[in-house]
């Protein structure tokens, strides 16, 4: 299945909290979206990897993903090398993206910025003839190599390169978020309290998104960086 927008995450939730609202625009506008999730989120506090599917299930359906799989990778302990960006490589010939999505290049977990590097890597040799993979039906993929990659700005602050408005579709990210009724914000939760489970994060979540929306002279918004200059054929283009 090809799509045209494909959302990387370290953690299943990662793409929910930081570019939910994008992928909802872009399937409102007839785009075929998808999200590989790195990790099933095992070293969690709160819930436990079946549950984390159950949550990733539900948000899938909320954004109307035409995909979505979880590579299984080790939580904390992935790398950037060859044995991690072999399933990525595959995922990416197999959905064959446009466009990238995925996590901060610097950000407070440290699987974050490993996930933007994995990511960037794979999306690069994903293009090269020469590195074999397999798809499901046994047979060699085809080499595939997206347009563009783009890192969604998560916890730490970074200056945004460029801000998509996600106005209409705030509701429709902020469902996808409270799929994960284990890791975020619960008044009767008996879990132990974490750093995003509290009232005071969904709270900075939401201020987030005003103030990247601020920045453009919207209500709702979401940032992203990029490692090389945008180009477009006109200034009128741009808003």
């Amino acid at each position: 299945m090809k799509l045209d927008i494909l959302a990387l995450g370290a953690h299943p939730d990662d793409v929910e909290m930081s570019a939910a609202g994008t992928l909802l625009a872009a399937a409102a506008a007839g785009k075929k979206i998808g999200i590989v999730d790195l990790t099933r989120g095992e070293l969690g506090t709160r819930g436990t990897p079946a549950t984390r599917a159950q949550e990733a299930e539900a948000a899938s359906r909320i954004l109307g993903l035409s995909a979505r799989e979880n590579l299984g990778l080790p939580d904390g302990f992935f790398r950037n090398d060859r044995e991690h960006q072999l399933p990525l490589i595959a995922a990416l010939r197999r959905y064959q993206p446009d466009v990238v999505l995925c996590n901060a290049i610097q950000d407070r977990h440290p699987d974050h910025g490993r996930g933007a590097e994995l990511a960037r890597d794979a999306c690069f040799l994903s293009g090269l003839r020469m590195i074999e993979t397999l798809g499901a039906d046994g047979q060699p993929q085809t080499p595939w190599r997206p347009r563009v990659v783009y890192h969604y700005i998560q916890d730490r602050q970074l200056p945004a390169d460029f801000v998509v408005d996600i106005t209409a579709h705030w509701p429709g990210k902020w469902a996808s978020i409270q799929a994960y009724k284990t890791q975020f914000f619960d008044a009767e939760s008996k879990e132990p309290q974490t750093y995003l489970s509290s009232q005071e994060f969904s709270k900075f979540m939401e201020a987030r998104a005003r103030e990247f929306g601020h920045l453009i002279g919207v209500e709702f918004g979401e940032g992203f960086t990029r490692e090389r200059p945008l180009g477009v054929q006109e200034i009128t283009e741009l808003i």
